[in-house]
């Protein structure tokens, strides 16, 4: 039933083109007035065509879904529709962004950015400037620091010129593209979406794998529930800027969870009041679906592996064998 109903709207596409002439033809097949220039669109491993359409008659590549579908489906072997990141540096057509879908992007003269997840706006500052063009990380931080946690980590294609304002809305963009899927279930829980995203921030930092993310992330939310204070060593080292471990020699980290900040979560209750960096996907699903336990406490051994407690004799004993 679907394949006629396509089959059906392209039928009354051809007629009425024929009805029309030409001239509507060349006016659904002409770019939009808004055309992107210079923005990287995605073309992600085992989208649709339909998907593909959709999302470049979303981003006003074309005007119209259906013919950039059947310009795809009639004139090409979909097969051949190559994943990559596109970039336009004029408007084209819509029959022209067909045949440069099946041509790939690997031409282009995109640079590739990773950002890490965890990682501050800061960071992803200073890494862009080393290799885009004019690119300046203090103007970046600037107007990154603000929406810091919605700022996606992930390979990312670019053009090199790409300016600071430019790569802040990619970044968003590519936040919202994977939190979309997830809002359902973020409105069923106890957090709104930007407590989820300071939350996942902190477990980003604290744990290292999916399954240790979503034990920890357990432990903090027992510890929200009951008020107690996160005592998270992550928000320390935010409100530092430096990693406990690198403390200056006899320097007791003890000694810095006396800092007045409020990112210091030894001395206040809840959550601290931004991110402390940009989490990943993994993060945010660990907020979204814990681990359940009655454990309070965790610590990191010294061998890499995380051993729990319920209480703090345990945790103290933890400490005293992995620890020291």
């Amino acid at each position: 039933m679907q394949l006629w109903k396509t089959v059906g709207i392209l039928v009354a596409f051809v007629m009425m083109v024929l009805a029309t002439g030409y001239g509507i033809f060349s006016a659904f097949n002409a770019p939009p007035s808004e055309f992107p220039i210079n923005q990287p669109i995605l073309v992600e491993p085992g989208m649709s065509v339909r998907d593909i359409a959709r999302e470049f008659a979303g981003a006003n590549v074309v005007r119209i879904q259906s013919l950039l579908y059947a310009a795809l489906v009639f004139n090409y072997d979909p097969t051949e529709i190559k994943a990559s990141e596109y970039v336009f540096t004029e408007p084209l057509t819509t029959l022209q962004i067909a045949k440069r879908l099946t041509e790939g992007d690997y031409n282009s003269e995109l640079v590739r950015l990773t950002f890490i997840e965890g990682e501050r706006a800061t960071t992803y500052g200073e890494r862009a400037a080393t290799v885009l063009e004019n690119f300046d990380a203090e103007t970046f931080r600037e107007l990154a620091e603000p929406l810091e946690g919605k700022l996606y980590p992930e390979t990312y294609l670019v053009p090199p010129d790409f300016t600071e304002a430019q790569l802040v809305d990619h970044l968003v963009a590519g936040y919202e593209t994977a939190i979309a899927p997830r809002r359902a279930s973020i409105e069923a829980s106890p957090f709104s979406e930007y407590e989820v995203l300071i939350l996942a921030s902190i477990i980003e930092r604290e744990a290292n794998t999916p399954d240790s993310m979503r034990m920890v992330s357990g432990i903090l939310q027992n510890r929200l529930a009951l008020g107690m204070p996160l005592q998270a060593d992550a928000t320390i080292e935010y409100a530092l800027d430096m990693p406990i471990a690198k403390l200056p020699e006899g320097q007791l980290a003890a000694e810095l969870r006396e800092t007045d900040s409020p990112y210091n979560t030894y001395l206040n209750k809840g959550l601290p009041p931004t991110p402390i960096g940009n989490p990943g996907i993994e993060a945010i699903t660990a907020v979204l679906e814990p681990t359940p336990s009655r454990y309070l406490f965790y610590i990191t051994g010294n061998n890499g592996e995380f051993y729990y407690a319920e209480t703090l004799v345990e945790h103290n004993e933890n400490i005293a064998r992995y620890l020291r």
